[in-house]
């Protein structure tokens, strides 16, 4: 059976002024223009759609990846999000190694340019949300020589301007997937084994009749305290935001950018305001209430004024650049009119259109209205920048996406999984099925109306394989947002590190089914063939629990995440730390010894009786087989 779109958005073309059906692009129907072949098929170029193609070529697969922009990388570059939304444990634990190489490379590219003595581990922008923000040029071009090698020795295909249109179904599984040419008009069918759905939107959800979910649940959906009272609400979606950068020049230069369509309208009901309400300690550490920002000062109870809040880089750590650049994403531009998913193309290219009216509506704010230190209107040298956002009107080249259609998947996280409220551990629950880590708190961004969702602290939590996994479909994996979350956990595994952890272990999956005729479903209900895929993980350096003091880069990384998934989580001891020197003496070792399940737990200690250090004592287990 084939499914297919009679046209799709290009949302490059979406305008901010002028026609937003310029944006709609018919879909030939007919024969595709060329059939391409290949092992795993990853539509979507974002953070979890890189990650997974990477890993799935790394283990020489043949992998095509499609993205409809033209640039890799989604989130951190194609969307301006490019200081990164992490966690305090991000520069030692809590991301993958390719992901850690990938950060690093960023480093190194400002490394070169930067002033002697600039402080480490580089922060180019030096602002207080993050360790690390870039311009999303330099994230881009990392990616690229990341992907080079695979792409050089033919393992990968990247195809930019690509999108799916079409599917071709049998049964419970996907055979080919059909994308056109976003330039040239042409489509394309790709035949493949496995398929990473990676697109913003989870577009290939209803293209191929995958079960899915969108929007709120109820709780007597999820039992989940902050869910819908009463009946779910599928257009409580997370709001999406156009981000936009702006350079600091000097005072009295003038630089105000056009009075843009509806900016009255938004102006007064977004509000346009540095005022906004936190949630004390959720995420930046500051009280419960309202906060008062200012675009270039101090204000109490604050990290630091909204300039540095998300600044991309800071002049002064780089003798070549004269002025200060930043990213602006703030709550004041959250587009929320109109929810981004199960819209036509036609209606979601009016929807995007108003959203790029906001977005530079709150440029020409700050340029014109917003109050100075002496209440003065606006600060006009301010500079739009439309190159380090590589698009014409300044704005990103596609929207932030932060929720979209969720597959209806073999395990599904729910609030009590990770909240602190129901998790009084210093980790969120122990999933045995785990496939990564990730820790984020629950933040929701307004949705719509009658949405009650909930902004919380979290514990550090896994992202259970079963999440990636759908209920029926054989050969579709999720890979970006669009995984086993409801409204409520979506907003914490979201972000960057998350995504990208997402899409490394979907790429994994997808591979390793190839390599053991099992397909994902049967890796995930087959407890040898899980622990088999679990340790593909590790050898590829995709932490499986939280261990902050062995992180990937460890010598004994691998057999100590092994006798922790195979005791079922912590021991009796509280904190993040596994201390792996530290000495474990014969009697406490026979309580680990315990806690692994069925007969392979080994009789006697292979340790002895003698105290021994804790790695070793992992490292023992490992060589004989009992983890």
């Amino acid at each position: 059976m084939i499914r297919a779109e009679a046209a799709v958005l290009d949302v490059m073309r979406v305008p901010p002024a002028g026609d937003p059906m310029r944006a709609v692009v018919p879909v030939e129907t007919g024969a595709p223009a060329e059939t391409v072949d290949c092992d795993i098929l990853v539509a979507g170029g974002g953070m979890g759609g890189v990650a997974g193609a990477w890993a799935a070529a790394r283990r020489g697969h043949r992998v095509c990846l499609l993205e409809e922009t033209d640039w890799l990388g989604g989130q951190m570059t194609a969307q301006g999000i490019s200081a990164l939304d992490e966690h305090l444990h991000i520069e030692r634990f809590g991301g993958t190694r390719s992901y850690d190489a990938m950060r690093e490379a960023i480093r190194d590219r400002y490394r070169a340019r930067a002033v002697a003595g600039a402080p480490e581990p580089l922060n180019p922008g030096t602002c207080w949300v993050t360790a690390l923000a870039f311009e999303p040029r330099v994230g881009l071009a990392v990616l690229e020589d990341l992907l080079a090698p695979e792409v050089e020795a033919g393992r990968l295909r990247v195809f930019l301007r690509a999108k799916a249109c079409a599917a071709e179904v049998e049964g419970d599984t996907v055979t080919a997937i059909h994308a056109v040419d976003l330039d040239s008009g042409d489509v394309r069918a790709f035949r493949f084994r496995y398929l990473l759905d990676a697109t913003e939107l989870g577009d290939l959800l209803p293209l191929t009749g995958t079960e899915y979910v969108v929007g709120a649940e109820s709780v007597a959906e999820t039992g989940e305290p902050h869910a819908q009272p009463e009946a779910p609400r599928a257009h409580c979606v997370q709001s999406l935001t156009y981000v936009f950068a702006m350079e600091r020049r000097p005072a009295g230069e003038r630089h105000v950018i056009e009075r843009p369509a509806r900016y009255a309208h938004y102006r007064d009901t977004q509000p346009f305001s540095l005022r906004i309400h936190v949630h004390g300690g959720e995420i930046y550490g500051e009280e419960s209430g309202w906060l008062d920002y200012r675009v270039f000062e101090d204000m109490p109870g604050t990290k630091g004024p909204l300039w540095r809040y998300r600044r991309l880089v800071d002049a002064a750590q780089f003798p070549e650049i004269a002025h200060d650049i930043t990213m602006f994403n703030w709550p004041g531009l959250d587009y929320r009119d109109v929810p981004v998913v199960e819209q036509d193309p036609a209606t979601l290219a009016r929807a995007l259109q108003d959203a790029k009216r906001l977005g530079l509506g709150f440029a020409h704010w700050l340029q014109t209205e917003v109050p100075d230190a002496e209440g003065g209107p606006g600060f006009p040298e301010l500079r739009l920048r439309p190159d380090v956002m590589g698009s014409a009107d300044g704005l990103a080249k596609y929207p932030y996406i932060r929720e979209c259609r969720r597959i209806r998947a073999r395990r599904t996280v729910v609030e009590q999984d990770v909240a602190v409220a129901h998790q009084p551990g210093a980790r969120a629950a122990h999933f045995a099925d785990s496939a990564g880590v990730g820790w984020y708190p629950i933040d929701i961004h307004q949705a719509g109306e009658g949405d009650v969702g909930t902004s919380t602290r979290t514990r550090p939590f896994q992202i259970p394989l079963g999440a990636l996994v759908p209920a029926r479909m054989r050969n579709l994996i999720a890979a970006n947002k669009n995984i086993g979350t409801t409204h409520i956990t979506n907003g914490c595994y979201r972000l960057h590190p998350v995504e990208w952890n997402t899409g490394e272990a979907a790429g994994v999956l997808a591979a390793f089914a190839l390599e053991t005729s099992a397909a994902p479903a049967e890796v995930h209900a087959d407890g040898a063939r899980l622990r088999d895929y679990q340790r593909a993980l590790l050898a590829e350096g995709v932490p499986l629990c939280w261990l902050v003091d062995v992180p990937p880069g460890h010598a004994d990384f691998a057999p100590v995440q092994r006798l922790f998934m195979a005791a079922g989580g912590a021991d009796d001891e509280e904190g993040l730390e596994f201390r792996p020197a530290a000495p474990i003496a014969a009697e406490d070792r026979a309580r680990w010894l315990a806690r692994i399940a069925g007969d392979s737990a080994p009789d006697p200690d292979p340790c002895g009786t003698e105290a021994v250090p804790r790695a070793r004592f992992a490292q023992a287990l490992a060589d004989a087989g009992a983890i």
